[in-house]
């Protein structure tokens, strides 16, 4: 029950129900937990053992901090890690690909020390002459077991340039040829895809995902859940998150600028707005909302599959966060427009925080239709606002189309393109700092009591 307009997608009110029946249901603990026990029955009657797989992109910055926790993985837990070489994803799960790379390398050394992992700070993308070495030795590396010890090794000699120390691993490790190599990855990615995922850094556990040392944790407690820590093995997880701070600036703090970037039908957005908004609050900043339409809305495809993987990562994040999630009524196209609609009357009463807040809960954890004035009526008066002067104004005002431009234009700048994404903008002699994503509030956290710890004008950045 899809009808679609030039430029814009549109569901029936039915069809958004339906959906939302839908997403509860796949979302909900109980529907979880029924399909990892149908996964251990299946391991059971097949006779397979407790078995994780692991894919790697040797080009890719979140595959190099994978790997450093591979061996220690496989020591922690009763399992036959199998690694994989897998290329990078399709274009349609990589839209802005350029970008991606860049920021992937400014990310990854960012969050490795608060990980306990490596990873170099101002790194360049590898020579591809040296990508086909790294892959020529790792594909000689899968077989015996031999891939998790070779990984962290080879990719550290890659990612410093390092020709000699890739020269001197291919001694040690042995060298697969071009076409044995290619013909690994090739094998590797068919894999993933036919398992339903499209990234590097990935693991597979049971029909499960888990993305890069940031959802190990998941994978970890999923396993602990089994029984699989080995006799001896240390209490605790590999690689936490870093908990957010709780406590409140100090006293005379000066008052940072902060950027928030956030679309209205983007799960990770949702997740990550009132934490935002929390920490503007306890850190006395100047928070600038400057949401953007969602991407699908912008022309950049989302591929089922990976509409798919943030649903289900979504709930997970959404628990260990205490936020309610699940009952997903698509809000793309119409009932974006009707919210932005309404954008310059919520700023003039004060409450275009409320607004953003109250219609991504009602899109992804109340099930509610959206693109109806009934569900409208609900997102402004859970923003705090009358509907009846809101319902004079719905729809009427276009002025927001060219504001949102602007902020995917400054997001475009910064060298970003999806959401939620942050900017703190630097004080004098210090530049902006920018990241992305709502695992990374603790890092936007960190970044502010940093420079508030450095004086105004020092020049450090």
């Amino acid at each position: 029950m899809m009808s679609a307009r030039i430029g814009r997608v549109d569901l029936s009110s039915f069809a958004r129900r339906l959906a939302a029946l839908g997403a509860a249901a796949l979302t909900s603990p109980r529907s979880r937990a029924l399909r990892r026990s149908a996964a251990e029955v299946q391991r059971r009657l097949a006779g397979r053992p407790h078995r994780v797989l692991y894919f790697h992109q040797v080009d890719d910055p979140y595959s190099q901090l994978a790997a450093q926790v591979l061996e220690p993985l496989a020591a922690r837990y009763e399992v036959e890690l199998e690694s994989r070489l897998a290329g990078p994803p399709p274009d349609a799960a990589a839209p802005e690909r350029a970008r991606l790379e860049v920021f992937a390398r400014k990310d990854a050394a960012d969050v490795a020390p608060a990980y306990g992992l490596a990873f170099p700070r101002a790194a360049a993308a590898p020579a591809a002459e040296d990508v086909a070495e790294a892959r020529r030795l790792l594909a000689a590396s899968l077989g015996a077991g031999r891939f998790p010890a070779a990984a962290a090794r080879v990719g550290r000699a890659l990612w410093a340039g390092d020709r000699a120390a890739l020269a001197k691993l291919g001694e040690e490790l042995g060298r697969a040829g071009d076409a044995e190599a290619r013909a690994a990855e090739e094998a590797g990615s068919e894999e993933r895809r036919r398992l339903g995922h499209y990234s590097g850094a990935v693991f597979h556990y049971g029909g499960e995902w888990y993305w890069g040392v940031d959802r190990l944790h998941h994978l970890e407690r999923r396993l602990d859940a089994l029984g699989l820590r080995r006799a001896g093995a240390p209490p605790g997880l590999l690689v936490p998150r870093p908990p957010p701070r709780r406590g409140p600036a100090p006293a005379r703090s000066e008052r940072l600028v902060l950027e928030f970037y956030p679309s209205l039908r983007s799960p990770y957005s949702y997740l990550a707005l009132e934490r935002t908004y929390d920490l503007a609050r306890r850190q006395n900043l100047e928070l600038v909302l400057r949401p953007v339409l969602p991407m699908v809305m912008r022309g950049l495809p989302v591929p089922p599959e990976k509409r798919l993987y943030i649903v289900l990562d979504a709930k997970r994040e959404a628990e260990d966060a205490g936020i309610p999630f699940g009952r997903v009524c698509d809000p793309v196209g119409a009932p974006v427009e009707r919210c932005f609609s309404l954008w310059s009357f919520c700023r003039e009463q004060g409450r275009a925080a409320e607004l953003l807040l109250s219609f991504t809960r009602a899109a992804f954890a109340e099930g509610v239709d959206t693109a109806s004035d009934t569900g409208m009526r609900h997102v402004v008066e859970g923003a705090g606002l009358p509907w009846s002067e809101a319902r004079a104004r719905l729809g009427r005002d276009e002025s927001w189309r060219a504001e949102l431009e602007a902020n995917r234009e400054a997001l475009f700048g910064m060298g970003l393109w999806g959401v939620p994404s942050f900017r703190l903008l630097g004080r004098a002699g210090e530049a902006d700092f920018h990241t992305f994503g709502q695992d990374r509030i603790w890092l936007l956290e960190a970044e502010i009591e940093r420079r508030r710890a450095v004086p105004a004008g020092s020049g450090s950045a």
